[in-house]
């Protein structure tokens, strides 16, 4: 455990902070983050393991989640896609026979087209991720988990799932009975994302899934070791409250998989990466079993169900101090 130091809040204008983040919960604290950091002062490693390949045009959905919240078009109410979009070009395909189960809107659609027009040009996902966060006016750095192909596939009693059909094509309904990442044993980093956790103030692990989000991050060559090595300070943010996800699958898939579906259950999968733990005020009972693992706690609303709880959650983060020794 590190020794105590001074704290990381408002009064320090030149800190770095890097957020490994997937899906909405992760989108959202990436978005509260960049809201009270200093211009340029975050970067955001995103999961790329639910990427696939559809109708022809490579979709990263993490990334494109983030992307949208950060330039503050998210839908509000799904809190993926952008906020009114329209669906011409996919009921035109549904005209045409093609079964509509994954949900593009068309300046969504927009966004995939160049993302595959560019990577079949040579352009690497990290040079076309920069390319659209510059178009859509972001000073955060925004940079894929890896370059290399890697795919989320879930395990069930029918059978191994992608996994956007367990995801979205069958609703979540599976029983997760084991998750892979296929490619990951190959995957490199992307370029900067070893660098970003060695040279930053603060890590921060958003409340995305500990399992499909932020598991095939840590996973990537290197990127657990750097986390694990970086002087910087390192916080996570846990994604169940009061033994519920607040959205997606993740209460489910924790106990399905043998874990305890609280916000310990998710400490102990971090257990030696943190120094800090982040709960919601209904855990406050599971602050000494998590302190009891190495890691100090951190009590607070963590809803964050609108912009300002946001950035008022961020600002709880990084006003944390160094655990004492």
């Amino acid at each position: 455990m590190k020794s105590e130091s001074t704290h990381l809040g408002q009064d320090s204008p030149n800190r770095t902070v890097v957020a490994l983040a997937g899906g909405v919960g992760g989108a959202k604290l990436s978005h509260g983050l960049a809201a009270v950091l200093p211009e340029a002062g975050l970067t955001v490693i995103v999961n790329t393991a639910d990427d696939f390949d559809h109708l022809g045009l490579r979709m990263c959905t993490d990334l494109d989640t983030v992307l949208y919240t950060l330039s503050n078009r998210e839908n509000p109410v799904t809190g993926w896609g952008i906020d009114g979009d329209t669906r011409v070009t996919l009921d035109a395909l549904a005209e045409y026979g093609q079964d509509p189960w994954f949900m593009v809107g068309d300046h969504d659609f927009a966004t995939h087209i160049f993302r595959t027009e560019r990577l079949q040009a040579g352009e690497t996902l990290t040079q076309v991720t920069a390319r659209l966060a510059t178009a859509s006016g972001l000073s955060s750095t925004l940079i894929p988990m890896t370059n290399d192909r890697v795919a989320t596939l879930i395990e069930t009693a029918e059978g191994r799932l992608d996994f956007q059909d367990y995801f979205v094509a069958r609703r979540q309904q599976d029983v997760v009975l084991g998750v892979r990442f296929d490619g990951i044993a190959h995957a490199s980093p992307a370029p900067g994302v070893i660098e970003a956790i060695a040279d930053s103030d603060v890590v921060v692990i958003a409340p995305s899934n500990p399992v499909v989000s932020i598991g095939p991050i840590l996973a990537v060559e290197g990127v657990g070791q750097a986390l694990e090595t970086t002087s910087a300070l390192r916080i996570g943010v846990s994604p169940i409250i009061g033994g519920k996800a607040l959205k997606g699958p993740a209460d489910r898939m924790l106990a399905s998989l043998g874990h305890e579906v609280s916000s310990l259950g998710v400490a102990r999968i971090y257990e030696g990466l943190l120094d800090w733990f982040v709960i919601d005020d209904a855990d406050n009972d599971l602050a000494p079993q998590i302190e009891a693992l190495g890691m100090a706690v951190l009590i607070t609303d963590t809803i964050m169900s609108d912009r300002g709880k946001r950035a008022t959650l961020a600002r709880s983060i990084l006003d944390v101090k160094w655990p004492t020794s």
